[in-house]
């Protein structure tokens, strides 16, 4: 039998031109096989301790990531591991009591189902793997590549100047152009690039008309204001609030995606409210959000990150993949480790709604309120966009600062 569940996912979002407005049916859940809610669920633990992972390894103040696309790639290179090394990576991803087949068929589905629950939202996930030209590959990992993730499978010749630029020409073609060149060099002992990259573009089921975008003040971290364009709108949206914090669901196209925004109460950190935030109370501020009417000021922003994700992740349990001692042995028979796992990201937010892309890269080598509540986000916030009938978080995000949009 058939069973719904519910997935938190990071998204992208858009700038859309103006069209006639489109009464839209709500979505339909999307529907999993029985079990396979587990899986979710862990992969939204796994999207919670990265993010948390990440901003902690970095100093910037704005923190954009896509949980879903380093699931992915890291699944890819999951079937090429053995041993310890792949149990470490089952560890850091929250697998757990799932077989190797279920967890690639929840893979499976998520990239099949995911882009048409709204045909309002462009949702494309891709994925490919590159190998050295000669570099002998064995043909399970490739098929399991195919079949569960639909990788595009190239051979190429890693010595060639045109390498780089056609990867990262592919990176390009599968994010709109929003992230160009993710890899800034090939290395000399890389024997496999595994790629996933996501993007996203939604509409606002609620457009902000930009004629009451006001210039306003937003209270950096550190307690600096900085002008920024103020979104503003009065409608009805998911709402509650506690002793936390704000939480507004403003939802996308057919009500398939939403972005949640977390805005930390005037004596509140965002800090403070992720060290209480965890996959429990997830859970319990989106069962817990109602329908309100709600005065929203909200920000006009666009965000980008690159980072280096082999901290976050050895801090996660995933250790012997990075070193001499990983077993890749499902990949090929020669001694190989991961040497580089890179996360580039994109995100505009406006008043028709939300662009957003990502870009994993696995790199291989040989060893090697009735009052209304006003929701004033002027002040550092944090967001997660998901799909709503699983639960699946795409993208998760921390704004520390905003600059004027342009």
């Amino acid at each position: 039998m058939k069973k719904t569940a519910l997935l938190l996912l990071p998204i992208l979002l858009f700038s859309a031109c103006d069209e006639p407005e489109v009464k839209l049916k709500n979505a339909e859940p999307i529907l999993l096989k029985a079990g396979m809610e587990k899986r979710v669920q862990q992969d939204n633990e796994f999207a919670f301790d990265l993010f948390r992972k990440v901003i902690a390894a970095n100093t910037e103040k704005n923190i954009f990531i896509s949980p879903l696309s380093v699931s992915i790639a890291l699944g890819m290179a999951w079937n090429g591991a053995d041993g310890d090394t792949k149990t470490e990576m089952a560890t850091a991803l929250k697998m757990s009591g799932m077989t190797v087949d279920q967890i690639n068929e929840y893979y499976k589905i998520m990239q099949s189902t995911l882009p048409k629950v709204d045909p309002s939202t462009t949702l494309n996930i891709a994925n490919s793997l590159w190998y050295k030209q000669g570099f002998p590959v064995k043909s399970g990992f490739l098929q399991a590549n195919k079949d569960y993730f639909d990788a595009e499978i190239r051979e190429l010749d890693f010595s060639k100047p045109s390498a780089l630029d056609i990867i990262n020409g592919w990176c390009a073609d599968k994010t709109n152009n929003l992230i160009k060149n993710p890899l800034d060099q090939i290395s000399p002992d890389a024997v496999m690039y595994l790629i996933n990259a996501i993007y996203f573009k939604g509409i606002w089921a609620n457009k902000f008309d930009a004629k009451n975008t006001i210039t306003a003040n937003f209270n950096a971290e550190g307690g600096k204001p900085v002008q920024v364009k103020m979104m503003k709108q009065q409608n009805t949206f998911g709402y509650s609030e506690d002793e936390m914090a704000q939480y507004l669901d403003m939802p996308y196209g057919n009500k398939a995606f939403s972005m949640t925004v977390i805005l930390p109460n005037e004596n509140k950190t965002t800090t403070e409210v992720l060290k209480k935030l965890d996959l429990a109370s997830w859970g319990n501020v989106v069962a817990g959000m109602s329908k309100r009417e709600v005065l929203v000021n909200m920000p006009k922003f666009k965000t980008k990150g690159k980072y280096e994700l082999k901290d976050p992740l050895i801090s996660m349990g995933m250790i012997k993949a990075f070193t001499d001692q990983a077993n890749f042995s499902k990949i090929a028979d020669a001694k190989l480790l991961i040497s580089r796992l890179i996360h580039s990201t994109y995100c505009d937010v406006n008043e028709k709604g939300t662009e957003a892309a990502a870009v994993t890269i696995v790199e291989v080598v040989a060893t090697s309120m009735h009052i209304i509540p006003v929701f004033n986000a002027n002040r550092p916030f944090i967001f997660v966009i998901r799909e709503n009938s699983t639960g699946v978080i795409l993208f998760m995000g921390k704004m520390g600062q905003v600059e004027m949009y342009e």
